[in-house]
C-alpha cells in the first residue's frame, strides 16, 4: 500500500510517517514538501492508496491544490490534513472532493484510525461534520473551478474540457451557489481564505 504525505513542515511529516508506517509493514510512505513534486510522483505512478495533503504549501494555498490533485488525478484519494479544522474550511474541502479531513491537532490513535479508514477507501471526517450538507463537487466541476483558480476564462476552460462555453457556464452556476459565493473573485477568496 502506498501512501503520499504533503507538507511543507518537516517535524510534522515525519512524525505523520512515522503514525502512517504502523499500519502495517507493507506500507510504502512517499514524503513531499510542495504540491509539484506529488504531482510529478503521481503522473509517473498514480496507483496509490492515499495522498495526505496540508491545505498550506509553498507552491499552493487554500482547497487549490487539492482542485489541481482531482483535476489531474481524479481517482486517486486525496485526504486533508491540517491545521485549520472550522466547520468553513472542512465544508469546502469536502465539496472539492477530499475523500477526508483529518485535524492536525488530533491524538495518535485517532489519527491511526483516520489513516486506516482512508487507505481501505472509506471516508474520514470530524464527528460534527454534515457530510450532508456539503456533497463532493462532480470530476466536471471540480477540473472547472481547477481552472478558474488557474485564471482562465469560460472559453479557455471550456477548450480544454472539451465541454461548451454554456456547458460551463451552468457547473460554474452550481459551484457559486454550493460555495456560496456570487462572483469569480469570491470563488477565489474563498479557496485562498481555506488555507
Amino acid at each position: 500500500m502506498r501512501i503520499l504525505l504533503v507538507d511543507d513542515h518537516p517535524l510534522f511529516r515525519q512524525a505523520l510517517a512515522m503514525t502512517v508506517a504502523q499500519i502495517g509493514p507493507d506500507t510504502i510512505i512517499e514524503q513531499h514538501e510542495t504540491l509539484a513534486a506529488c504531482s510529478a510522483s503521481l503522473a509517473i505512478d498514480s496507483n496509490v492508496a492515499l495522498v495526505l495533503l496540508d491545505l498550506k504549501l509553498r507552491d499552493s494555498s487554500g482547497v487549490s491544490g487539492l482542485l489541481a490533485l482531482k483535476a489531474q488525478f481524479p481517482a486517486v484519494a486525496v485526504a486533508v490534513v491540517s491545521a485549520s479544522d472550522d466547520p468553513e474550511t472542512v465544508n469546502t474541502a469536502t465539496a472539492c472532493g477530499a475523500a477526508g479531513f483529518i485535524s492536525k491537532s488530533v491524538g495518535i490513535a485517532e489519527l491511526t484510525a483516520a489513516v486506516e479508514t482512508l487507505a481501505q477507501g472509506q471516508s474520514w471526517f470530524p464527528d460534527w461534520a454534515n457530510e450532508s450538507d456539503s456533497l463532493p463537487l462532480s470530476n466536471t466541476q471540480a477540473r472547472i473551478l481547477d481552472g478558474v483558480h488557474r485564471g482562465l476564462m469560460n472559453k479557455q476552460i471550456a477548450w480544454e474540457l472539451g465541454l461548451s462555453e454554456a456547458t460551463v457556464k451552468y457547473h460554474l452556476t452550481g459551484i457559486f451557489r454550493r460555495m456560496g459565493v456570487m462572483t469569480r473573485a469570491q470563488l477565489i477568496a474563498r479557496g485562498k481564505d481555506n488555507a
